[in-house]
């Protein structure tokens, strides 16, 4: 791993995944699912195991398609086929829009609480920040509103526009030729470690945000950083830009 001074040296802008790394995913779909599963009379499993089942098959299904690399499936999509999988894994009758509405509550996330104020501190900086997701962009148009980080961004991408979900190594070479960036003077962010390997791969310093304190697994393609929250990277960052090291 590169010293702090070398990651951010020359780093001009900040690309973010947004599901699960700005907005929480994972605790928000539980908000979600659990008066739904009670309306179902379902305790066979608890809402949090439920939800896991959801975006783990979510995973999967779009790692697919990125491999395949063929015509691009929405993420709306993705998400209809995983939420009807899941719940007929749990033997739970459901009409198709259940299903949707279920899959909406993606457009209806939070950010984790130490989000909006730490990025509001980077970006007094100078650095221009930027989403890259693997959500649609109508999707995007709806959902970074509702989480009130969208005085933040200086652009929000979706992966759409490469035709490929994350990790594909074009999602990260779009989006950076999007900004007009070549992919070393970005730094990009997740709470994933596979974004943050298909990042790096693509020739982009990381950042990889630890809020599980699980390991990263993957040594080859190591993120450039580690952070706790975005707390400790709005320290790393202010840090080194008051050393004069992101320009």
């Amino acid at each position: 791993m590169e010293s702090t001074e070398d990651t951010v040296r020359g780093v001009k802008a900040l690309m973010f995944d947004f599901y699960g790394t700005i907005v929480d995913m994972q605790g928000g779909l539980i908000d979600a699912i659990t008066p739904y599963l009670a309306r179902k009379n379902y305790t066979a499993n608890p809402p949090s195991r439920v939800v896991t089942w959801w975006r783990r098959t979510h995973f999967e299904n779009s790692m697919i398609d990125a491999l395949l690399h063929r015509d691009h499936t929405s993420y709306r999509e993705i998400g209809r086929q995983t939420v009807h999988y899941t719940l007929e894994r749990a033997g739970i009758e459901h009409t198709d829009e259940e299903v949707l509405d279920l899959v909406a509550q993606i457009e209806r996330l939070k950010p984790f609480p130490d989000v909006v104020d730490a990025l509001a501190e980077v970006k007094t900086h100078g650095l221009h920040l930027v989403i890259l997701s693997n959500g649609d962009p109508d999707m995007l148009a709806n959902g970074v509103p509702y989480s009130g980080t969208e005085h933040l961004w200086s652009r929000v991408i979706s992966v759409a526009e490469a035709n490929s979900f994350k990790p594909h190594a074009d999602t990260y070479r779009t989006a950076a030729k999007l900004i007009g960036l070549p992919q070393e003077e970005v730094l990009f962010v997740a709470n994933h470690a596979f974004d943050c390997v298909g990042a790096k791969a693509a020739g982009m310093k990381t950042a990889f945000v630890d809020r599980r304190k699980r390991p990263f697994g993957n040594t080859h393609y190591a993120p450039d950083l580690v952070v706790d929250d975005f707390v400790h990277l709005a320290k790393v960052i202010t840090s080194a830009a008051r050393a004069g090291l992101s320009t």
